[in-house]
């Protein structure tokens, strides 16, 4: 910083110029935010593997089941 006190227009500007970068920053990460929060976007973006989580986690839990419901049959 100079050595010299700031006016209260220079102040002033200083406050509008840090309000509209910070507005301009809250502007991008709201974007930011919405597109990692788009979970559709992100199953359509990662559909393979979903479809691989999906069909593991649907072996394990019928694997879970049938391991319960067999024991008691016996």
């Amino acid at each position: 910083m100079s050595s010299q006190p700031r006016t209260p227009e220079q102040i002033r500007a200083s406050i509008a110029a840090n309000q509209n970068a910070l507005a301009t920053s809250l502007t991008q990460l709201r974007g930011e935010v919405v597109a990692i929060a788009d979970w559709r976007r992100q199953i359509n973006r990662n559909r393979p593997k979903v479809l691989v989580g999906a069909a593991v986690a649907g072996f394990v839990v019928g694997g879970g089941i049938a391991a319960i419901f067999g024991r008691r049959g016996r």
